[in-house]
């Protein structure tokens, strides 16, 4: 049986998920966005940044959105920034299907991790993502734009936020151009910490 479609990301309290310029990633507006994370001991497993680390509920939500994901999809502007970024091991351990019109060979990094470079468009980059996956799920790591062209085309079954207390005032909505006629929302998942607040809604379509 297939498993889920669904995106995970931070979000400011504004609203915002990334600075407007790929060039202000890991910026400080970026880092306080995430700052949530770095602590986290499945995060320093994941990336190798050593032993230690902190536990509990975010430690836990973190390390489940990783193990339940069996592919990736991204857009080409995701790439880019973290072609850039991302160590020689890049942190998805998983096959990652990047939508472009750039054609280019399978890119094979250590760790389990192959980038597939897919030029016809979401819907067949997410069936070669589905196929790869088997019965996990598929998770939808970004960017925004290609988060709300999977929203827009009811190909997400269920999102989940983490909600920082920082403002961005500028940058990429995550709901900027959304179909909200066609979107209906149920409230799954409510987690509070003393760093972010988890929220997690099934998708329908109205």
């Amino acid at each position: 049986m297939a498993g889920k479609v669904f995106f995970s990301v931070s979000m400011s309290l504004d609203g915002f998920i990334a600075p407007g310029s790929p060039g202000e990633l890991m910026g400080k507006q970026w880092m306080e966005l995430q700052q949530w994370v770095f602590p986290l001991r499945y995060f320093r497993e994941r990336l190798k940044l050593g032993e230690g680390g902190e536990e509990g509920r975010d430690n836990d939500l973190f390390r489940q959105t990783f193990e339940r994901t069996g592919a990736s999809v991204m857009g080409k502007r995701m790439f880019d920034a973290g072609e850039r970024m991302w160590p020689e091991e890049a942190p998805f351990h998983t096959p990652v299907f990047v939508v472009t019109h750039e054609r280019r060979d399978p890119w094979v990094r250590p760790g389990g991790t192959t980038f597939h470079f897919v030029n016809d468009g979401i819907l067949p980059a997410l069936e070669r993502a589905r196929e790869a996956a088997g019965d996990l799920d598929v998770r939808i790591a970004g960017g925004g734009a290609t988060i709300l062209e999977y929203l827009n085309a009811g190909r997400i079954d269920e999102f989940s936020i983490a909600l920082s207390p920082v403002l961005f005032g500028s940058g990429v909505r995550l709901f900027e151009g959304v179909d909200a006629a066609r979107v209906a929302l149920v409230p799954a998942v409510a987690v509070a910490s003393p760093r972010v607040t988890h929220l997690t809604y099934a998708v329908h379509r109205r």
